[in-house]
């Protein structure tokens, strides 16, 4: 694998076995977002018996971030999804501990029961409600991984979207942490999380998930199944064999 110039990475396809879709997802920009958001941000100690959430826990990036959380030690790894598939499938197929399907019943009841403890991490992709039932549920000295905010983004709302007072008040009384997240500002450790990413795919310990369609003419309704939380893991078209 060769670096050049500072947002270029070439990588080599037998680093994921020729799954070279892997490159956009797992082993791409959603994993490296996932790994360094993670390592830098979430304070994962391996025995500390700590509790991590995921919202979006179904798409490219929380997916896999669900999965490192459970490699780096947490003891509980519960994701956020917006169906009852995708909630078998972070249990069944990714390891996760539970899910939370938001669309069904009361978010807050559901955390409580699959949080019993708590919650330590919390890898957020969503903000709004969801976060807020979250962050309310959160211990003392937690830490939010601040990724992405995507229920608020067709709000005319600075970035990050503010907060309600409650949740502000939350987190400055149990003195958690919320650090706004840039997986470019890590440039140089692309390459070796590249290669981390590459050896737990290869290794079986993350596991990967993508929706295909297959033809490029198919791209628009591929997007916007997309933006509606059709797609499980990575949305991927595929042009050719």
């Amino acid at each position: 694998m060769k670096s050049s110039y500072r947002s270029f990475l070439q990588v080599e396809p037998q680093l994921v076995d020729g799954h070279i879709s892997y490159f956009l997802g797992a082993v791409g920009m959603p994993g490296l977002t996932a790994l360094l958001g993670v390592r830098e941000k979430g304070h994962v100690t391996d025995g500390a018996n700590q509790t991590m959430v995921v919202s979006g826990a179904a798409g490219a990036c929380g997916s896999v971030a669900g999965q490192i959380g459970r490699v780096d030690g947490c003891t509980r790894v519960v994701g956020i999804c917006g169906s009852d598939e995708k909630c078998r499938v972070l249990v069944e197929d990714l390891g996760f501990s539970a899910a939370v399907n938001y669309r069904q019943g009361d978010v807050a009841t559901a955390l409580k029961e699959s949080c019993p403890n708590g919650v330590d991490v919390y890898f957020d992709n969503v903000g709004g409600p969801i976060s807020d039932a979250v962050i309310a549920q959160m211990n003392n000295d937690g830490h939010v991984i601040l990724c992405g905010q995507i229920s608020q983004y067709n709000k005319d709302v600075p970035y990050p979207p503010p907060l309600c007072d409650e949740t502000r008040e939350a987190l400055k009384s149990k003195n958690i942490t919320r650090e706004r997240f840039t997986v470019l500002n890590y440039m140089e450790k692309h390459e070796a999380g590249i290669i981390q990413l590459s050896q737990w795919v290869r290794e079986g310990q993350i596991k990967v998930l993508e929706t295909v369609v297959n033809g490029i003419e198919n791209m628009g309704v591929a997007f916007c199944s997309m933006m509606k939380g059709g797609n499980i893991g990575k949305q991927i078209i595929k042009i050719s064999d």
